[in-house]
């Protein structure tokens, strides 16, 4: 979609000008869209600070939302146990354990749905099967539910 700046917004400050024409969308979500390059003025990025100008062209493309539910991927992941109730898995360091903005994939929880048929959801749908959460840096070991 394409926005053109009126007379009574000039000077004001992109994020905010967006977030008063777009309505759905809140000052920090447009925020993260200009920083990802989703919103151009005159086909070039800027900050989201940048004060607009009447006439602007600005474009806006925001993207359709990711499926909110993690995906099985085959990623290595060392089980040291194992039973219908427990699995104990050695957690790579640099692994991030749950899909979250900018880590939709090659997570913990990824690699368990793919290694469990029927991970349980403790935590609710977004977060299964983890008991234990552990930081993306932490080199240890995590016990999960069956």
């Amino acid at each position: 979609m394409t926005i053109v700046v009126p007379l009574d917004s000039d000077g004001v400050r992109l994020d905010r000008f967006l977030a008063s024409v777009l309505g759905d969308q809140s000052r920090s979500q447009i925020q993260r869209l200009i920083k990802d390059g989703h919103i151009l003025i005159a086909g070039s990025t800027v900050k989201p600070n940048h004060p607009v100008k009447t006439g602007d062209s600005i474009a806006v493309d925001i993207p359709d939302p990711v499926d909110p539910m993690p995906q099985p991927e085959s990623l290595p992941l060392p089980i040291l146990y194992q039973d219908p109730d427990v699995i104990v898995v050695d957690k790579p360091a640099g692994m991030v354990v749950h899909p979250a903005a900018g880590h939709t994939g090659g997570t913990l929880v990824n690699a368990l749905l793919h290694h469990i048929d029927d991970l349980s959801g403790i935590g609710g749908e977004r977060r299964p099967g983890i008991v234990h959460r552990l930081d993306r840096g932490t080199v240890c070991r995590a016990t999960c539910a069956l």
